[in-house]
């Protein structure tokens, strides 16, 4: 089989109770494997010595041979697999399966758990401790009412799904055998592993200096201590190929299948690339308008005030509608009126052991005023002392392009003309790597912060990235527009940060994950055709699981929104002095599109589905960068020989009508921003409409009860 021939993913099951086919065992290693097993369910047994056998939650130890039943006649399908260090004690894997398999009056997540048997050809070197997670269907309808899943009603309406009117949505028949889509049953599985919390346990079993609180998530302590290295949902072939085969695989002109991409991986993502289309679309009138005011005005740098004129405006508008299309976006999946979850502690945030008031738990607490001065009094400075290092290294960039345009101007040659581009060229890969290594230094600092919400420290890290991403890649193209003034340098000089920009982004996010996919693939064949028989065409489950579990982790969606924000900064700012700024960025993000969806469907191990109402913090960075776009624009008009011509005398008086002016559209931009609603009005009336209804159910519950409790008075 050629590894084109190697299908993307196996079928791995769906919620559905369709069978899943055997895994295959080493006959080597299926004795200590066994032994093993064996020992774990004698110390199980022991510390839940009262779980109830005809609950239909499965055996302990048990390794998952072939499809195996629960109490209501559903099939054990795995979704979510759980991989421990392979060194984990056996005390604590017994302890941690029976909490997972515990009843939830009892205090456990009440899902089914079977233990990943060896693959093909396996070796001692493989981890055993790999388990594949799954819950019965009345368990995962029960799961997506206290997750507050939204659902299609009968009506059309997205509402809350409660299980006292499930018979009311639309998808919902028989027993709800296929209501619940494969990424919504993993999100609510990972939501009961990480809700699943200490009782009286003093520590993790088997590990004395690793102590657990009342009230402590398990999932969290235990990634946080390294035991648990990773927990991630599987893949599901079938839908995947139907997937990869509407969004990548064929070159067409149309949009992106969103809401295929919703269903498989959630709103978060899907969200990205709605932006990521919608904002290569918006694109299109500026690539429109750039490419003949490139071609006929090339020479004419004092003419670009219509061009910056069309800037301020397009910058604007497409932030007020995108905020529109979002909302659509959001009301169609159900998430725009979802009520935000209750923030868990994040699973490296320590402190000392107290009680708190919002919890009534006791729980690890850190002072906020430590968390100050670390960020004020380290944070801080280092981050200013990476600017400083920052415009030090612009400094030498000036002094390389002083120095090639001294050689230039000495003896003009097609050499010496091609010299003058390697400066610029030099810096643009300087700045990617200066990018890449404060980001690393930028999570480090902002896990020393020790914040507790995840929230909170994503948002301090994005703050600290984006100050130093902006200035890093834009301090030299201010410096040239407004102290050298120099509008052919700054021409040059942005079209090279940009092309370079993107070269050196294609390389890494097309061609080298695509690479590394071959290898992995080759890899896997050449161990798995070694037994295959003819008659077997697809990898064995079990060697399925594994490959997913060496395959990259995703890390979400910050890196490729702060690409989108460069890019937009370096259109919105610049390109009226370069107006092919915009072509550029069409043709990047057409590629962005294929390569980013080859790899969620070939590279990456499957994300949790990642509920969302919009794109977040990115909303306001982009709105920051828009604000900076009109000043700078308005600065370049300014500074244009057909402005400065109207004050030939004064350029004070130049300067102060130039900032009243500015200060005027920003007023205005703000007016805009204001009349333009976030919301659709159609969209209003309905959301007003069913929290009208909401609350006069409420009431006819209430009259009701009351109702009845005077009757039974009397």
């Amino acid at each position: 089989m050629t590894p084109a021939a190697l299908p993307a993913h196996t079928h791995l099951g769906s919620c559905s109770p369709r069978p899943c086919r055997s895994f295959f065992f080493s006959p080597v290693l299926l004795n200590k494997r066994t032994q093993r097993q064996t020992r774990i369910a004698e110390v199980a047994a022991l510390s839940n010595p009262n779980r109830d056998e005809s609950s239909g939650i499965q055996g302990e130890g048990k390794m998952l041979q072939s499809p195996s039943v629960d109490s209501s006649g559903s099939t054990f399908t795995p979704l979510v697999v759980v991989e421990l260090a392979s060194d984990t004690k056996e005390e604590a894997i017994a302890w941690l399966l029976s909490r997972i398999r515990d009843q939830q009056q009892n205090g456990g997540a009440e899902l089914l758990v079977e233990q990943l048997g060896p693959g093909v050809g396996a070796q001692e070197k493989e981890n055993p401790n790999m388990f594949l997670v799954g819950a019965p269907r009345q368990r995962l309808l029960s799961g997506a009412e206290e997750v507050g899943l939204f659902k299609e009603f009968s009506d059309g309406s997205m509402r809350a799904f409660t299980s006292t009117n499930k018979h009311n949505f639309k998808d919902f028949k028989g027993d709800g055998d296929s209501f619940l889509s494969m990424a919504e049953c993993q999100y609510i599985i990972k939501h009961e592993l990480d809700t699943l919390r200490a009782k009286d346990e003093t520590h993790v079993p088997g590990y004395t200096q690793f102590k657990l609180y009342p009230g402590k998530s398990i999932i969290r302590r235990l990634q946080s201590k390294g035991i648990l290295i990773q927990m991630f949902p599987l893949h599901e072939r079938e839908e995947l190929k139907r997937l990869s085969f509407s969004w990548y695989k064929k070159v067409k002109l149309s949009l992106q299948p969103l809401d295929d991409i919703r269903h498989y991986y959630g709103e978060g993502l899907a969200f990205y690339f709605g932006f990521l289309e919608y904002f290569t679309f918006a694109l299109v009138p500026m690539a429109l308008i750039g490419i003949p005011y490139y071609l006929f005005d090339w020479e004419g740098y004092d003419k670009y005030v219509i061009f910056a004129v069309f800037n301020l405006i397009w910058c604007t508008v497409i932030l007020e509608l995108w905020k529109r299309g979002s909302a659509s976006l959001a009301y169609r999946w159900g998430t725009l009126s979802r009520k935000k979850a209750f923030e868990e502690p994040r699973p490296g945030f320590h402190g000392v052991l107290g009680f708190n008031p919002v919890t009534g738990r006791e729980e690890p607490l850190y002072p906020n005023a430590k968390r100050q001065l670390r960020i004020y009094l380290v944070s801080l400075p280092f981050v200013l002392f990476c600017l400083y290092l920052s415009l030090y290294v612009m400094m030498i960039y000036f002094l390389m392009e002083g120095w090639a345009l001294t050689v230039h101007d000495e003896e003009p040659t097609f050499w010496t003309g091609i010299l003058l581009f390697i400066p610029s060229i030099i810096y643009a890969v300087v700045i990617e790597v200066m990018n890449l290594i404060y980001r690393y230094a930028a999570e480090f600092l902002t896990e020393w912060e020790n914040h507790r919400l995840e929230s909170s420290y994503q948002n301090h890290l994005v703050l600290k990235v984006l100050v130093f991403n902006f200035f890093n890649c834009f301090a030299s193209l201010f410096y040239i527009a407004f102290v050298m003034q120099d509008m052919v340098l700054l021409r040059q000089s942005l079209a090279t940060l940009l092309i370079t920009s993107q070269i050196l982004n294609q390389f890494m996010e097309a061609f080298l994950p695509y690479w590394l996919q071959r290898r992995r693939n080759k890899k896997m064949i050449r161990k798995v055709q070694k037994i295959r028989t003819l008659e077997d065409k697809e990898l064995p489950s079990a060697d399925q699981v594994r490959l997913e579990a060496d395959m990259s982790t995703y890390l979400g969606t910050f890196d490729d929104y702060l690409e989108q924000f460069l890019l937009f900064g370096y259109v919105s700012l610049f390109s009226c002095v370069y107006p092919l700024a915009a072509v550029l960025v069409v043709l990047n993000n057409i590629t962005e599109v294929y390569s980013d969806a080859f790899k969620m469907c070939r590279v990456f191990k499957r994300p949790f589905s990642d509920p969302a109402a919009n794109i977040g913090v990115w909303q306001l960075a982009f709105e920051a960068m828009s604000v900076i776009a009109v000043v700078t624009n308005f600065a370049l008009i300014g500074m244009s020989p057909q402005v400065k011509a109207y004050f030939p005398d004064s350029e004070t008086q130049l300067i102060l009508w130039t900032v009243a002016i500015e200060h005027g559209l920003l007023a205005f931009k703000f007016i805009l921003t204001f009349l333009i609603p976030d919301v659709p009005k159609h969209i209003q009336i309905k959301l007003a409409r069913l929290e009208f209804e909401s609350l006069e159910a409420f009431k006819k519950k209430k009259m009701l009860e009351a109702s009845e409790l005077r009757k039974v008075v009397q």
